[in-house]
């Protein structure tokens, strides 16, 4: 799987990148059909002191891209809460599968 990150407002962090392809790989090996994911991280301006990362994940599979966003007070939250979403999209693309 292909991985690319791009960072607007936010300098690059490797350990955040791996933090990032650790989950992404578990997310592989669950659904083989996983091409490419694309991860997103920038700071907004928020007037909650809870928000204001965000991260977006765009995962290419056959069929619609699979779009995933979480904007909470650290990039490790955004992360987490961004695949989970991704991991319930899956799920439910993954039964359509089956069904065809």
């Amino acid at each position: 799987m292909q991985v690319t990150f791009e960072y607007n407002g936010v300098r690059s962090s490797e350990r955040l990148e791996q933090k990032i392809l650790k989950k992404l790989n578990k997310l592989v090996a669950k659904y083989d059909f996983i091409v490419r994911a694309s991860v997103y991280l920038r700071a907004v301006h928020s007037h909650y002191p809870f928000a204001g990362k965000v991260c977006n994940i765009k995962l290419s599979v056959p069929g619609p891209f699979l779009f995933a966003e979480s904007n909470t007070d650290n990039f490790e939250n955004s992360l987490q809460h961004s695949i989970e979403e991704l991991e319930q999209q899956l799920a439910r693309k993954k039964g359509k599968f089956a069904r065809h």
